[in-house]
């Protein structure tokens, strides 16, 4: 897709979701973020190159962050270098999307069998009290609290600084509360959460790891589904 011409590369973009400027020294993470979602919000498109000055005035900070941060969304599928032109907001492919959320499901689920032999009795119960926890609630927020503890969770247990480090590379491609853009989510997370602590409890990291696969195999295709409700599909 050939790049369409940019408007000014200081037009007015909004504000971080925070209303406060980070300082100089913010990270190219936070930069990341908030570069996600201007895409996601529709303020930046398709083609259009990224226009770095207005983000370094929205956000108040040097051109460091955000070469560090265009970096790792170049990595991560959102924008495109082009030699001496800039960096291009990218259209997303839904094998892309669909690759992600099964690696992530891979490395869940190695974790949680890596939880079982390495983490003990404490790390079962501890994931199954989560699980009964998260089925009390719908409330995305208390939902997405709840989960983000259960596989923080499991990781832990694991005792595994390459999981954990893989992990950690792979960005969530929904930018904000995941179960506030997709409350359809919550139902597969609350069931998946179930499944994979009745596995534990079990001691069957076969169909623990199964689990984490289906669950967000699912996610996977809701995140599809938004992503072209939203105009960001190729």
């Amino acid at each position: 897709m050939e790049p369409i011409t940019a408007p000014a590369d200081l037009r007015p973009l909004r504000p971080p979701s925070t209303g406060v400027p980070l300082d100089r020294q913010a990270s190219s993470e936070q930069v990341a973020s908030y570069i996600r979602e201007l895409i996601f919000d529709g303020q930046l498109w398709q083609g259009e190159r990224l226009p770095q000055d207005a983000i370094a005035a929205a956000l108040g900070v040097s051109r460091i962050p955000i070469r560090e941060a265009i970096v790792a969304l170049e990595r991560e599928g959102w924008l495109v270098t082009r030699l001496h032109r800039g960096a291009f907001v990218n259209a997303f492919d839904e094998d892309a999307i669909r690759d992600h959320y099964e690696m992530y499901g891979l490395l869940y689920g190695l974790a949680a069998r890596r939880a079982l032999t390495r983490g003990g009795p404490d790390a079962v119960s501890t994931v199954s009290a989560l699980a009964e926890q998260v089925t009390s609630t719908s409330e995305p927020s208390a939902v997405q609290a709840v989960a983000v503890a259960f596989h923080h969770a499991v990781v832990d247990a694991s005792t595994s600084a390459r999981i954990r480090g893989a992990l950690r590379s792979l960005a969530n491609f929904v930018p904000g509360s995941f179960f506030e853009q997709l409350p359809g989510a919550i139902g597969s997370e609350q069931r998946g959460l179930v499944a994979i602590a009745a596995a534990m409890e079990r001691g069957d990291g076969g169909a623990a790891a199964a689990a984490y696969a289906t669950m967000l195999e699912e996610q996977g295709e809701m995140v599809v589904d938004l992503f072209r409700r939203r105009n960001l599909m190729a």
